[in-house]
């Protein structure tokens, strides 16, 4: 699997989203990430292993336990490989506005 399928698949899950986007607003230690969905702090774990692995988070050793950051690099990753279909869809899209228009006879 490339790296952007790893996370393409990694954000297939609606709790990871969910756990995503509570650390995109801000870096959370588990526990915090616990408090705010509705599964326990072991799945909270597996769901941030898997984000880790895809590299769209990382973790920081602070004390006993970690706080959860974005990855920045994992992140730019997959969004260049997303801005590829943008720019080919941008482009298809200039060509066909910019294309006159065939006469019917």
């Amino acid at each position: 699997m490339t790296v952007d399928s790893v996370q393409l698949a990694a954000l297939g899950d609606p709790t990871r989203r969910q756990i995503f986007e509570l650390i995109a607003e801000r870096p959370r230690s588990v526990a915090e990430v616990t408090r705010q969905v509705s599964v326990s702090q072991s799945a909270v774990s597996q769901h941030l292993k898997v984000l880790r692995d895809s590299r769209l988070v990382r973790a920081e050793p602070k004390g006993a336990s970690n706080v959860y950051h974005i990855d920045p690099h994992g992140l730019g990753q997959m969004r260049a490989w997303l801005d590829r279909f943008w720019s080919k869809t941008l482009a298809a899209y200039k060509l066909a506005v910019e294309t006159p228009p065939e006469e019917s006879p």
